[in-house]
């Protein structure tokens, strides 16, 4: 036999690459057949706050992006969906920490919803009305439901975009002061309501009892916290809860009192 010096044909090679061939063909197909076919449905997940609150709807989440797209999200190919824009609009509302949209195998449009929790309400003297999460991000009253926190009045700040940034600002030291009380289990349930008077000086109302807690400022709240705490636990039994009506903590290391 004359050898040409040809190379030998390897067919396992050969059914490999052409099973290969198939396999991307067939999934091309589908990918294409997919981008061209339409969402079957639309479903809304609004996730509840760690209290069970829903301060949006799923009915809210469809009618800002009807606003936005219009009545044919469900008639528009999928190929055709801006998923990312969808996001980026429901972001926009203040109710929404983050958005999540894509479209399953199903070819059903999820919409995962994560609400902004609200941390404190401010009612100020100025006619303020609105709710703060823990970062400063403003938030205003809720239609669905209000938000059970702390609520403060009183001489605040007016609200601006850049309070968090100013070097002194009582808006900000309300940021501050309310979530060092929420990581105090006993303080969060114990106070219902932060004032701030015409002096500036931060008082805290507590839940139960007539006395107005002083603390003046920010400033060291770890201690104050623990003065106040010792206080109510070793005298507050003794003297009963409506023998004083001013706890004033403004002075380092002491409780001093008024009837």
């Amino acid at each position: 036999m004359i050898n040409l010096g040809l190379p030998k044909l390897r067919y396992d090679r050969i059914g490999w690459v052409l099973f290969l061939g198939i396999v991307l063909a067939i999934l091309v197909g589908a990918i294409a057949r997919k981008k061209n076919s339409y969402p079957s449905s639309m479903e809304v997940l609004v996730r509840p706050l760690s209290n069970g609150e829903k301060l949006i709807s799923e009915a809210d989440v469809k009618q800002a992006l009807i606003r936005a797209f219009g009545n044919d999200i469900e008639n528009t190919e999928i190929a055709e969906l801006d998923v990312e824009r969808m996001e980026r609009v429901l972001e926009e509302d203040p109710f929404v920490e983050d958005a999540e949209t894509y479209v399953d195998q199903n070819n059903i449009l999820h919409v995962d919803i994560k609400q902004r929790a609200p941390m404190l309400r401010i009612l100020d003297q100025n006619g303020g009305n609105y709710y703060l999460d823990s970062k400063g991000v403003k938030m205003p009253p809720s239609t669905n439901f209000t938000a059970r926190v702390m609520v403060a009045t009183g001489n605040v700040a007016p609200y601006t975009p850049e309070f968090m940034q100013k070097k002194r600002n009582t808006l900000k030291d309300l940021v501050i002061l309310t979530r060092a009380l929420s990581k105090d289990d006993f303080l969060a349930s114990f106070v219902q309501q932060i004032h701030i008077n015409n002096a500036g000086e931060f008082l805290l109302v507590p839940l139960i009892g007539n006395q107005k807690i002083v603390l003046g400022n920010v400033r060291k709240l770890d201690d104050k916290f623990h003065r106040l705490k010792t206080f109510y636990k070793n005298a507050m039994p003794y003297v009963g809860w409506k023998q004083y009506t001013v706890i004033n903590l403004k002075y380092s290391g002491q409780v001093v009192c008024k009837h």
